[in-house]
């Protein structure tokens, strides 16, 4: 089974800039890319941070779209989205008055949480309500493989910037995955590739479409870098997981004849 995960487009309205960037040429650029290369995908899932600042038109925007990716398409909000603008614009999927649902496919669940705790608040939030709801959905699951994809990440993952607004209540989190079969946690909000492996649970993330951030703090004198946008295609097969990351916008020859080394490969 073949999937897409997207995260972070920090979307404005179209016509405007956010840090020199264009977030929706950006965000064509890469739809075009995997319509040409992956329309197979099974689904696309975007994990948060929709939007730079919440607005309806930025969502109205998008859901244009998304009407011409001919693929389903999952969104969960992160700390940049508004949930009330969000749900002008696109009719749910709500459980329990929260952007979140559950996918089932070839017996695999998949699961897509709305970690969003509102503002002035950049961290995350996945309280009582929500807690309820994935009790129940692992319970249905019942041992069967679960995929979870949310914007927050559940634990630090060894950056300055974000280690002060993860997931702020992770360890609960936690808690209620142990003695399922959680194969992987895929997330955004990092703006960084990244991948390993908490309390026996894969996990991966990628850069945003827009802007990213620097590994190291003064690496750039700036608090956001231009660093390459990337989607990741993710390869299920049985008790395998397989997470690729496509930097497609900087994708290019080699210099190097074209014939050069092919056919020598076994």
């Amino acid at each position: 089974m073949k999937l897409i995960h997207i995260t972070d487009l920090h979307l404005v309205p179209p016509g405007h800039r956010l840090w020199g960037l264009d977030p929706f040429s950006r965000l064509d650029q890469c739809f075009a890319d995997i319509m040409k290369y992956h329309g197979d995908a099974k689904f696309c899932a975007i994990s948060g941070d929709l939007t730079e600042r919440g607005e309806a038109e930025s969502y109205r925007a998008l859901q244009e779209r998304l009407e011409k990716l001919q693929l389903p398409v999952h969104l969960m909000l992160g700390n940049h989205d508004d949930r009330a603008n969000f749900l002008r614009v696109f009719n749910g999927p709500l459980e329990g008055g929260f952007v979140q649902h559950r996918l089932i496919l070839d017996g695999q669940h998949f699961l897509f949480l709305d970690t969003l705790k509102g503002g002035p608040s950049s961290a995350g939030l996945y309280d009582g309500p929500r807690r309820s709801w994935l009790r129940d959905a692992l319970a249905t699951a019942n041992g069967a493989p679960v995929y979870i994809f949310m914007h927050h990440p559940p634990f630090k993952i060894h950056h300055p910037l974000m280690d002060l607004i993860p997931l702020e209540d992770g360890d609960a989190f936690g808690d209620l995955l142990a003695g399922h079969n959680v194969r992987h946690i895929f997330f955004g909000h990092a703006h960084r590739t990244i991948s390993g492996q908490w309390r026996g649970i894969s996990y991966s993330a990628l850069p945003g479409l827009n802007h990213q951030l620097p590994l190291v703090d003064g690496s750039v004198p700036t608090i956001y870098s231009d660093e390459p946008a990337m989607y990741s295609v993710v390869y299920l097969n049985g008790d395998q997981i397989t997470v690729h990351s496509d930097a497609f916008m900087n994708r290019a020859p080699a210099q190097m004849a074209r014939d050069a080394e092919r056919g020598g490969w076994s």
